[in-house]
Parts: C-alpha cells; structure tokens; sequence
C-alpha cells in the first residue's frame, strides 16, 4: 500500500514526468507536427459538415448553424483533457496482457496517477485551440453576453463535461483486468464522443434516455453548455451536471482501482 500524498507532492510530480515527456516527444518534431496538423485537419472536417448540413437546412429542431457550432466547439474542449492528460488509458490493455502493469504496483505514490501522467498528448493542444476558435466564433454570432459569471460558468461546465468523458474511458479502459480482449470497448465508448456534438433533443426519447444516463454522453457538451445558451431556462439536469460529473468520475476511478487489486493479488 502506497502512502497518502498531499496535492502539492503529486503536482511536483507531474510536473517533472510532464517535462521527461514533452522533452521526448520534442525530439521527433516532425511527427508531432504532422500529428497536430492531422488533429486540426479532422476537426476542420466537422465544421465543414455543418457548414454543408446548414446550407440546405436552415435549422434541426430549433437548433441553427452557430447554436450547433457553439456545440461543437464546446464538445473539443472538454474531449481535450482525455485527450491530454489520459490518453494513457489506450495502452493499459497492452500493459496488463504483457505484465508490465506490474511495476506501477510498486511505486509508493497512488496507481492511477502514475500511469496516467506517464503521457501527455500534446497534439491534443491542437484540438483545444480550434475547438477555442470555434466556440467564440460561434459566441459572437448568437452574440451572447459576455460577462464575469457567464465565463466562470463556462469554465466550470466545461471542466464538468471533461469528467463524464475522462470517466467513461476509465470504465471503458478497466474492463482489461477483467476482459482479455477489451479494445472493443475503448474504441466503441470512444467512437460514442462523436454522438456529444449533437443536441440530445434531436434523438428520440430511447437514444436521449440512453445518452443521459446510461452512457451519459449528453453531459459531454449538450447540458452544459446549457447554462450559457439558455440562461433564462436552464433544466435540471445542468444544474446537477457538475454533481454527477464528480461522482460519475469518482466512480470511473474506483472500477479502474478494483482491476488495479485484482491484477495486484490474482494476476490478470
């Protein structure tokens, strides 16, 4: 059993595996280059989609080309720090099957985070700039009122829609320890962020029920960015988001640690 640390011990940490990482990825300049620009390439691809969609309609139930494009743009910033900070998540399946998870068993520092901050995805900054991009563009057509609160309240839903999705890869991930073949799962639950950059209205009443909470990927962009969108008429369910976003990655958290005891005492 590893030691209980205070926060100011893991950001140093982190800080210092953060910069053995950048330095390495650094070095291959020419790929980071290429994978970034791949990044923003597909984003584009998105925009462009709407731009093609909203040109022969006008609106999808009551939502028009910049309320859409808000939507979308808020969806690539909260997919960013999944993309950033847990990317590692991909490799844990690899890492359990060849035995290598073991050594992380053995740091006196908490499990989880040592994996995860093994990597950081730069070209996931990518993403974050244009999804930046995209959202103010957006906020300046539906020509949203910017003030104090109304930013604070982004932030705050922002990072409350990146822990449904960060969650979600948890769950996904830590079925490894459990199922030797679990890429499928990574990849299904991670093909499903394509579903948060539509409004959960548009589905029927099974898919919105599904997507809100079974695999609430509705809470990914959809009800928070509500509180921006709709302040005069803001549902419940964004008000609670940031509740159910903590609990909901909370949970993620104790699955992935429960694989982590069952490889640590049984093998995987």
């Amino acid at each position: 059993m590893s030691k209980k640390r205070g926060l100011a011990f893991y950001l140093s940490i982190y800080r210092k595996i953060l910069v053995q990482d950048l330095k390495s990825k650094m070095s291959y300049r020419a790929d980071f280059i290429i994978s970034t620009f791949g990044m923003i390439l597909t984003n584009l691809a998105g925009f462009v989609t709407f731009l093609i969609l909203f040109h022969n309609f006008p609106e999808i139930n009551g939502w028009d080309y910049y309320h859409m494009l808000f939507l979308y743009g808020f969806s690539l910033i909260a997919l960013t720090p999944v993309q950033c900070l847990f990317d590692n998540n991909w490799n844990l399946r690899f890492q359990v099957t060849s035995g290598d998870f073991i050594k992380y068993c053995f740091r006196p520092i908490n499990v989880f985070f040592y994996f995860m901050s093994e990597v950081f995805d730069i070209k996931g900054l990518g993403q974050l700039a244009f999804g930046i991009g995209t959202l103010v563009y957006a906020w300046h057509h539906i020509g949203i009122e910017v003030t104090f609160v109304s930013i604070v309240m982004l932030i705050l839903y922002l990072i409350t829609a990146s822990l449904f999705m960060i969650a979600l890869m948890n769950f996904a991930a830590a079925t490894c320890f459990w199922i030797r073949n679990s890429g499928y799962v990574m990849v299904i639950m991670f093909r499903f962020k394509d579903f948060a950059k539509y409004p959960a209205s548009i589905f029927n009443t099974v898919f919105k029920f599904i997507f809100t909470f079974i695999i609430p990927i509705a809470f990914v962009a959809y009800y928070p960015s509500l509180i921006v969108l709709t302040p005069d008429s803001i549902p419940i369910l964004t008000w609670l988001a940031p509740l159910l976003g903590l609990v909901y990655f909370y949970l993620s958290y104790k699955f992935w640690m429960l694989g982590v005891r069952k490889y640590d005492f049984t093998g995987s």
